[in-house]
């Protein structure tokens, strides 16, 4: 039948042109990784190249470190640069395969892509550079180094106290700077309020122990000039009103608690507070009006508390005891 016989056409005839096209995609596609392979393993030969060069020149190692780090982040903008360019040109032979196929890659490898969005974040916007020390999440630390798909910290509090590190290095994937909070101890704002409180018994002389504790924290304390208070003030964006040391006064079940409120470094505040508790001890000690407190109870027993309470409860006792016989 004619109809038939034009079907037939059309399919031996569509099926080379499709060969043909499929031929010569792979065969691009084919050309473009091999490129792209090329030109990765130059870029990663040069910065071997050049960081072996930085090694010998600088002794600091904090200087070389920067500058190493400044290489691989040049290393990876020459590389987009140089091979973006060469994939968008082929775009549109490709362009059915690539939709397909970045459609799928986009699902397999979002949270590499959320880890490399949150490097160029973390990159240009600046929330923390090396060295700072920062809370992100439930994970606080010193930032000891940036990668492209993670940040490394060395790892303060968990277990030890006073945010003292633990010794472990933990890698942060950096896309958890996108929907987690991010803290900085350091940045802007070199200083922290740091507590340290004590509680003295109802009977002590809580004045004189004020007065005393005010005159430790001004020991202790961190001096604030005229320079180090504007630089606090413009940083932190608010006019304080005090940034001497202060201590304040409040009631807890089992006494008077004291509380000295003062600025300290991040990375002092276990040694601070360390010089605090020394003078606070020796302080008490030096002063019978003073006496730490702690949780205590007190316990009334019937029949203890005096002779004619004494003698009624044991005329009571008694009573009871005749009673009981009557009974039996």
């Amino acid at each position: 039948m004619p109809g038939e016989v034009i079907k037939v056409e059309e399919i031996t005839t569509f099926l080379p042109d499709l060969l043909e096209m499929d031929i010569q995609d792979n065969f691009y596609l084919l050309v473009l990784l091999l490129q792209t392979t090329v030109i990765i393993l130059i870029l990663w030969v040069l910065q071997k190249v050049i960081k072996k060069y930085l090694n010998k020149k600088f002794e600091d190692v904090t200087i070389r470190f920067k500058w190493q780090k400044a290489v691989t982040y040049g290393a990876y903008i020459l590389g987009i640069i140089i091979i973006f360019p060469l994939w968008f040109r082929g775009l549109q032979n490709v362009m059915t395969f690539l939709g397909l196929f970045s459609a799928g890659l986009a699902i397999a490898l979002r949270d590499l892509i959320s880890n490399m969005v949150g490097w160029l974040y973390i990159l240009f916007r600046r929330p923390f550079v090396m060295g700072d020390r920062v809370e992100i999440g439930s994970v606080q630390g010193d930032v000891i180094d940036i990668r492209l798909l993670e940040t490394e910290i060395m790892e303060i509090g968990n277990w030890v106290e006073s945010d003292q590190s633990t010794g472990r290095v933990i890698y942060l994937p950096n896309g958890r700077v996108l929907y987690e909070n991010v803290a900085n101890y350091t940045q802007g704002f070199e200083f922290i309020w740091n507590e340290v409180s004590i509680l003295l018994t109802f009977e002590s002389d809580w004045k004189l122990g004020k007065k005393l504790l005010e005159k430790v924290a001004r020991k202790n304390a961190r001096e604030i000039n005229r320079e180090m208070r504007d630089k606090i003030i413009n940083s932190a964006k608010k006019k304080y009103t005090k940034l001497t040391p202060i201590v304040y006064t409040s009631i807890k079940p089992s006494g008077v608690q004291l509380t000295v409120r003062y600025l300290c470094e991040p990375r002092k505040r276990r040694s601070t507070a360390e010089f605090f508790w020394e003078d606070i001890l020796d302080m008490v000690a030096r002063h019978e009006e003073l006496e730490l407190a702690y949780p205590t109870y007190r316990a009334y027993l019937a029949g203890m508390e005096g002779r004619a309470t004494t003698a009624r409860s044991g005329e009571e006792d008694r009573d009871i005891e005749e009673k009981i016989d009557r009974n039996y």
